[in-house]
């Protein structure tokens, strides 16, 4: 397929280990943005936070603030779509494939399916801002100018 603009060939190697770079991103920043905002209000870091649908809700002050951390994870996950996607057009996919597995994650955690009607909200906002957000950065390098003669100019 010489000739072709960015023609790529079926790896299914390099797609699960973007998977796995993903997933590592995702928990590692979420991890991170709870770990802070924990020690800000001087509270006990938990898995709770991450894994239990529960927790999320506008009635508690834990609620409001692990809400807050996931919202900041959608846009730090925005800059790994960025990095380590790199294509405007994968970004939507990678981005339900992270959160289809937190939501396997959520399950397999509590033992029962995520019903709280706060977490599917906070889920459906953190796609739709990881998915555009990440989308918009990956465009936006796409379509930077490719430059087509490096060398330097002589004036003759």
């Amino acid at each position: 397929m010489a000739g072709q603009f960015r023609s790529y060939v079926w790896d299914p190697l390099l797609i699960l280990s973007q998977i796995v770079l993903m997933q590592t991103v995702y928990y590692g920043s979420l991890g991170l943005w709870l770990a802070l905002v924990d020690a800000l209000v001087r509270s006990t870091p938990s898995l709770d936070q991450m894994f239990d649908a529960e927790i999320l809700g506008f009635s508690t002050p834990p609620g409001r603030l692990s809400m807050m951390s996931f919202i900041l994870n959608a846009l730090t996950c925005a800059l790994g779509l960025l990095y380590f996607i790199r294509r405007g057009k994968q970004c939507l996919d990678f981005t339900v494939t992270v959160h289809f597995f937190h939501l396997l994650g959520c399950w397999f955690y509590s033992s029962r399916f995520p019903s709280a009607l706060t977490w599917w909200l906070v889920q459906a906002v953190c796609i739709a801002l990881m998915a555009v957000i990440g989308e918009y950065l990956c465009m936006r390098t796409e379509l930077k100018e490719i430059p087509l003669n490096s060398a330097p100019k002589s004036n003759v």
